[in-house]
């Protein structure tokens, strides 16, 4: 498979995101955060992985599409952990909102490459 920034940034997420769960179970957070932050930040790269062996470039975007839904609603979860204070590095939502930047262009270039 050709390296893809996208691949490696929402690997190297959804990484980041499994040591901030186990930071957050310490802290005693509540279980439905954790599981519902470390289900959507791991399913980004996933998603992000499988559009790559996608059957046409219809099937592409619509695997972006759904990596750009799951980092939307982690973001929202971070935002929750982070301003509840449970979780206090503010760097891994800058990295979730850079990987939604990468997922926008990338969805509108191949839209554009599609027509």
């Amino acid at each position: 498979m050709a390296e893809s920034i996208l691949i490696d940034k929402s690997k190297t997420f959804a990484l980041e995101v499994i040591r901030a769960c186990k930071e957050l179970r310490a802290s005693k957070c509540e279980g439905a955060l954790i599981s519902q932050f470390l289900r959507s930040g791991t399913s980004i790269g996933a998603n992000i992985r499988e559009a790559f062996f996608a059957h046409g470039k219809a099937d592409f975007i619509a695997k972006l599409q759904i990596a750009l839904k799951e980092c939307s609603e982690t973001e929202y979860w971070l935002e929750l952990v982070i301003e509840s204070g449970y979780y206090s590095d503010k760097s891994i939502l800058d990295d979730c909102i850079e990987i939604k930047k990468l997922l926008i262009s990338s969805i509108n270039t191949a839209k554009k490459n599609q027509k």
